[in-house]
Order: structure tokens, then C-alpha cells, then sequence
């Protein structure tokens, strides 16, 4: 090939790049950002554009197949998912439904896109044969363990302790985006394993009208900070079909994500655009990610960041204040152009063999200074409740 040949194949080629990122502009300009659609989420999702999204979480119904009610041994009755949505009058409904959706996830997601699926046994096992029959692809198929599941009270089975979510690409060959050095560093530098040790919603975060809860299987925020974190990038659009009280958004729009939502309950909807309303982005810095090597303890400090205990953007330092750093999304630090763990960081700036940053690095709560490892101990004492 001639050097002329050479230039000009090499400028057609930044014509087309041009052309697609600015069709890709064009498709996102066009995208209902930042709202929750009314009405069947079916329905709803017919109407955007082909290869739109980024990532699909979906939540969908379970199909409890509950029956008559449960009571505690005091006698009170457990709260338990009775509402129309999750009701199905047979297998084949529910299949049907599930397919309907699941094919319009894969025509709205783009190319390289990611499908998120959670479900318990009742439903997750059929939701990932139809998955699979539509063409996409498992990656990985995540456990979540609660930390504090609701005990068996009937004691005739095992106690239900974990849902599993599926991972998907769009198919075999399909490329997708996984941020592996933000969740090894998000797990104190060992590589994260498929099962996610987390408690279920609870305390202030968990959304209640006069003393109810407004949804009854409402999601930890530090399940879809992972989630976000593993398989998105700033700036990338996040649809759920099944928005409910809007942990999706939230946690998009702390990390900078865009989101769209679907959801057909009225009462969910106003739950979830005052939640929202009052959801804060994180500043640029913040939102970078990186990672480094150690081995991690008990608790990784990545755990304390996603689930709130010390927030990014958070300044923390030495005793003696020598050396001030900033906390990260995924749980690096970072002073001045150094980065690194907890730890790892601790170790460079003193220019010591080793450093236990729980105890090096300090942090300020309200006027009084306190190493980051109480933060841990709050963690661990939550957890254990």
C-alpha cells in the first residue's frame, strides 16, 4: 500500500469515528435522562433507540409464589411481598414476560453493554435459561450474602441468606466493560470474588412512611455501588426497568452516571424523585479509580466507602498531620499525584517497609479526630446487628 493510499484510508477511518461518536450524541441527547417512565416498563422501553444504553440493572418480580401469611414466633406478622406486581398466574405468564423485557434490553443496550439480573430461587433460575436463549452471554453469576438475612421462622427449611445476580454481555464474542482494578482495590487489593458480603437495607437508608416501609424489597446502595463500579464508566446510561424506590438512580448519580427508570406504582415513583432530589454527586476528583498489591484484611476499606461509613471526597491524614489525602470511589487515596491503598500509600509517604493505614490514617467527624479504624468497628458493629 502507497504512503497516499496509507493517509487516505487513515482519514476515512477518523470520518467514520467521527460520524459515530457524534451519532452516539445524537442518541443520547435523545434519551429521556434523569426520568422515571410511567406504565409497563415493556412498553416503555419499545420506545428508545436501538444500541442506547450502557447497562440494564433489573430488579424484576420475583414470583414468590407465597402462600397464606407468616408469623413470627411472638405471633407478628413478617412483611412479606404481597403486592399485585408480583403476582403471576402461571409459570408461562411469568416466562412471557420475562422474555418480552429481556428482548428489549438487548436491542436498547449497545454492543458492548452489560445486563445486571437479581433474583432469588423462585425466579432467577428460569430468568437465566430465557437470558441465554436470547443470545446473551453469562460472565458471572454473583452471590449476594446477607450479612443479616430474615431467619426461617417456620424452621422447615434453610435460612434463605443470599440472592444471586447474573452478569451478561450482549454475547459470546461480545466485548464489555469491567473495571477489575477499581474492585480489587474496592477489596483492600485482593481480587474480588463473586460473593458480595453485604446487609440487607436497613436503618436510614431504608425509605418508610409513617413507620412502613414504602417498598418491600428495596436494595442496598452498596449492592448497585459495586455493581456501577465494576461495569460502568462516568458519564455511561443506566436503565432499570423496574426502578421502584430509586436505589438505581441514586447510586448512578453519585457516581456520575446517567439513568432512566421504569416504573409503573405511582407511590414508588414520588419515593424515589424525592430521593433523588437529594442525592449529591461526587466531585471529579473523587471519582477517579485505580489500582495497587496487598493483601487485605478482615474488612476491606473499599466496604466502609460503598456502604457510607467514610464518604469520597473524605480528607484524611497522618496523627501529625503531615501528609493529607483525599478517599476515592472505590477506596484508593490519593496525595498530590501518589495513589495507592490505604496502606500502600501510608507505606510511600513514610518510606517504610510496612504501614497498617486502619491506624496511620485519621479522619474528622464533627470537630473530634478519630483513626479510620473506628469507622471499621462501626461497620463490623452494624454488620453484626
Amino acid at each position: 500500500m502507497g504512503v497516499q493510499e496509507t493517509l487516505l484510508k487513515r482519514a476515512n477511518t477518523k470520518t467514520r469515528a467521527k460520524k459515530t461518536a457524534k451519532k452516539t450524541e445524537v442518541a443520547k441527547a435523545d434519551l429521556p435522562l434523569g426520568q422515571i417512565l410511567s406504565g409497563d416498563c415493556i412498553e416503555s422501553m419499545r420506545a428508545l433507540p436501538d444500541a442506547s444504553i450502557d447497562l440494564v440493572f433489573a430488579d424484576p418480580p420475583y414470583n414468590l409464589q407465597l402462600g397464606g401469611d407468616l408469623n413470627r414466633p411472638d405471633g407478628s406478622q413478617v412483611d412479606a411481598v404481597t403486592d399485585d406486581w408480583d403476582q403471576f398466574d402461571s409459570f408461562k405468564i411469568y416466562d412471557d414476560f420475562t422474555r418480552d423485557w429481556l428482548t428489549e434490553a438487548k436491542r436498547i443496550l449497545k454492543p458492548d453493554g452489560g445486563l445486571w439480573v437479581i433474583g432469588s430461587y423462585h425466579n432467577i433460575f428460569r430468568v437465566g435459561a430465557i437470558l441465554q436463549d436470547l443470545g446473551f452471554w453469562i460472565l458471572n453469576d454473583v452471590v449476594w450474602r446477607k450479612s443479616n438475612p430474615m431467619p426461617n421462622f417456620r424452621g422447615t427449611r434453610f435460612t434463605n441468606a443470599h440472592e444471586t445476580l447474573i452478569w451478561a454481555s450482549q454475547g459470546e464474542k461480545a466485548k464489555y466493560h469491567f473495571n477489575y482494578r477499581a474492585m480489587k482495590t474496592l477489596n483492600d487489593e485482593l481480587q474480588m470474588r463473586s460473593d458480595w458480603v453485604l446487609p440487607i437495607c436497613g436503618g436510614g437508608e431504608r425509605l418508610k412512611e409513617r413507620g412502613t416501609k414504602v417498598h418491600p424489597t428495596q436494595k442496598p446502595e452498596a449492592l448497585l455501588y459495586r455493581v456501577m463500579l465494576a461495569t460502568t464508566e462516568k458519564g455511561d446510561v443506566v436503565l432499570d426497568p423496574f426502578f421502584g424506590t430509586g436505589t438505581t438512580g441514586a447510586v448512578a448519580k453519585r457516581l456520575g452516571r446517567e439513568w432512566i427508570g421504569c416504573e409503573r406504582e405511582g407511590v414508588y415513583t414520588e419515593a424515589a424523585l424525592k430521593r433523588i432530589a437529594k442525592e449529591l454527586p461526587l466531585d471529579e476528583s473523587a471519582l477517579q479509580t485505580m489500582q495497587s498489591k496487598r493483601d487485605a484484611p478482615k474488612v476491606a476499606f473499599g466496604a466502609l466507602v460503598e456502604n457510607g461509613y467514610i464518604k469520597p471526597g473524605t480528607q484524611i491524614f497522618d496523627k501529625k498531620r503531615r501528609w493529607i489525602a483525599e478517599v476515592r470511589a472505590d477506596g484508593s487515596v490519593t496525595h498530590g499525584k501518589q495513589v495507592g491503598s490505604i496502606h500502600g500509600l501510608g507505606k510511600e509517604l513514610q518510606g517504610a517497609p510496612s504501614c497498617n493505614g486502619w491506624t496511620f490514617w485519621h479522619y474528622e467527624v464533627d470537630g473530634d479526630v478519630k483513626p479510620i479504624d473506628a469507622a471499621r468497628q462501626d461497620y463490623l458493629l452494624a454488620v453484626e446487628d
